[in-house]
């Protein structure tokens, strides 16, 4: 499957997931979709069949709510049944609102509280490297999630220690769950903080996956220092009412209406 159908087949399943709950982070899942089909159509070294394979790359997604793209993407790929994204949420559940490793195949990390992901990213990229196993470590921050101050700690662990075999996604978005972002904390000019934190730097259209492609390609390549990927987004990204909804889409409904009218949006 090319990349471009398999994010429209990503984000419907996105929504037919949470519209099964009936709430849920509809704006963060939409916004990350094209990087997760590239990564996993192009890049990602796993076998859905030996989910827990040594030397496998792994994924962290540190904006752990947006649990329900990593879960459409991972059903997607085989890792589990497309049956099961319906019982997004439910009692006895194999896939919680959040990401957990313990429950979900295919999911290297729990994420829960913003933050902690991107630390629990670095340690796995150490711990490849200390294993020499030839992993690649990728990861997805929010651009919201930057505010927190455990991130930055993070990344100046990752640049001493020269994690080359990790990559950082920023999903730059411009919104979280209270507002626009920069009116919460502004965070840009993140290419210069990212830059003087000691990483490679590359920006991007996040919804280019052409652009997406090169860039990954461009981090498995550069050595001594990881690479952050600032993706450009947009919130709610591929369908037209949610995109328009602005911070509002950060949790909300999907109503079977709604759900009829985003499906013939993503034909």
């Amino acid at each position: 499957m090319d990349t471009i159908s398999r994010a429209k087949e990503i984000r419907r399943n996105i929504l037919k997931s949470i519209n099964s709950f009936g709430v849920g982070h509809v704006g963060g899942c939409l916004s990350i979709v094209d990087i997760l089909a590239v990564l996993y159509e192009k890049h990602m070294r796993v076998d859905p069949k030996n989910p827990k394979k040594q030397g496998r790359d792994r994924f962290v997604l540190s904006k752990g709510h947006a649990g329900p793209a990593l879960y459409a993407t991972l059903s997607s790929f085989g890792f589990f049944d497309e049956s099961e994204l319906l019982t997004l949420n439910k009692i006895g559940t194999h896939l919680p609102s959040h990401c957990n490793a313990v429950l979900t195949k295919g999911v290297d990390v729990s994420a829960g509280s913003l933050g902690q992901g991107i630390s629990c990213a670095v340690g796995v990229a150490m711990a490849s490297k200390l294993a020499d196993d030839g992993a690649h470590i990728y990861a997805i921050v929010g651009d919201g999630e930057t505010q927190e101050g455990q991130v930055w700690e993070a990344f100046m662990q990752a640049a001493f220690r020269k994690l080359d075999n990790l990559t950082v996604f920023i999903d730059n978005n411009g919104m979280q769950i209270d507002n626009v972002t920069d009116k919460i904390l502004k965070m840009e000019d993140f290419e210069a903080k990212m830059k003087a934190f000691g990483f490679n730097t590359v920006r991007i259209n996040g919804h280019d996956h052409k652009a997406i492609d090169n860039a990954i390609n461009l981090a498995k390549s550069f050595k001594g220092v990881p690479t952050v990927i600032i993706a450009d987004t947009v919130k709610g990204k591929g369908v037209s009412f949610y995109e328009q909804m602005g911070v509002g889409n950060h949790s909300t409904n999907v109503t079977n209406e709604q759900l009829e009218k985003a499906l013939a949006e993503l034909h």
